[in-house]
């Protein structure tokens, strides 16, 4: 077993603080990665204060990872050491099931395993997430880094970044589309990066006018306030293609529904807590579509990396060293960071 260190809750609801723990030795087709960065999502907040109820403890957190590859198993043709790898949401599924073999591997029928807060196919050893100095994965779940894009701000596109650029790229939203963006955060700011990419106009909905010099710094060509209701339907009614809608707090999706055009589509990345009410005749006037999105498969994570490499496409962030981490927690639920924490693992 290999000695290491991180940042870990000790029980729901606990600050994080220092943990010492250990990986497994690599096997024949692992690797192992010297963490340089890990971003922090609203997720890891979620289970660290097990929100979700599935919480094991000592959880340390942390699924947008990034760093330099330390150690090879004997059968890894992926990598080889001094290589730059990322790591995502997931480090093992099944494989076998239709949706594994179609490159689903999030939508694994007999589950997939996450970064963290997850039992190994051993059915005993745990996983621990990027807030720790080395993490050891099988190769076909690390991710290439492109090179020529800034490491710290290529962390969060393991979350962030694949969870707005997947939905986007399945239904086709390209040159001449209308794109609504709910919310202007983290999962926001990088839709509204992709989205302008990719060739559509965007429009960004928020609820703070503060956010507008930065919507439209990042690409949007308007940016709505949604204070109003009324004002907002009488303005914007039947003018989009399609809407990301972003948020993760409870909100009214009828009123989204009402600004698409005919055959529009609308999907969710967030996740509310309390379930959403749908009058039906949001959809079927107008054969709309409601639709959900997580994340990405191994080899879509991989295609979007290769494109923010070629579009030098990267995350806005913050970057703080470990001690800032529960500091970094309380900002973040109250929506004050430009747009992603990451941890500087490299000084812990």
């Amino acid at each position: 077993m290999i000695k290491t260190s991180g940042y870990a809750a000790q029980y729901a609801n606990a600050p994080l603080t220092p943990f010492e723990f250990t990986r497994r030795e690599p096997k024949p087709n692992d690797i192992l990665i010297e963490i340089d960065y890990c971003g922090i999502c609203h997720s890891d907040i979620h289970q660290v204060k097990n929100e979700w109820g599935n919480g094991t403890y000592p959880m340390v957190p942390g699924h947008e990872i990034v760093g330099h590859v330390k150690k090879i198993g004997s059968n890894v043709k992926k990598f080889k050491i001094g290589d730059l790898a990322g790591v995502g949401c997931l480090v093992d599924s099944c494989r076998t099931c239709s949706n594994c073999q179609e490159g689903y591997e999030q939508f694994c029928i007999n589950g997939a395993l996450g970064t963290y807060n997850g039992i190994e196919k051993d059915g005993v050893s745990r996983t621990y997430g990027g807030y720790s100095k080395t993490i050891v994965l099988h190769e076909d779940f690390a991710l290439k880094i492109p090179g020529n894009l800034d490491l710290a701000s290529v962390a969060p596109l393991l979350c962030a970044g694949i969870t707005t650029y997947s939905p986007l790229r399945h239904w086709g939203v390209g040159p001449g589309q209308t794109v609504g963006v709910v919310g202007l955060g983290g999962l926001g700011h990088m839709a509204v990066k992709f989205a302008k990419s990719f060739g559509a106009s965007v429009t960004v909905f928020s609820r703070s006018n503060n956010k507008k010099e930065d919507a439209l710094r990042l690409g949007a060509s308007e940016f709505v306030i949604t204070s109003d209701p009324e004002k907002l339907l009488l303005t914007q009614s039947g003018k989009f293609d399609f809407i990301l809608d972003t948020i993760s707090a409870p909100h009214d999706l009828n009123i989204y529904l009402q600004l698409l055009k005919c055959n529009g589509k609308m999907v969710l990345v967030g996740l509310p807590d309390v379930p959403p009410t749908i009058e039906a005749g949001n959809l079927i006037f107008g054969r709309k579509t409601l639709a959900g999105s997580l994340i990405g498969g191994i080899l879509e994570t991989q295609e979007m990396l290769n494109y923010c490499g070629t579009h030098n496409i990267g995350c806005d962030i913050e970057l703080i060293p470990p001690s800032k981490i529960n500091e970094a927690f309380e900002r973040t639920l109250k929506s004050d960071v430009k747009y992603r924490f990451v941890i500087d693992m490299k000084s812990i």
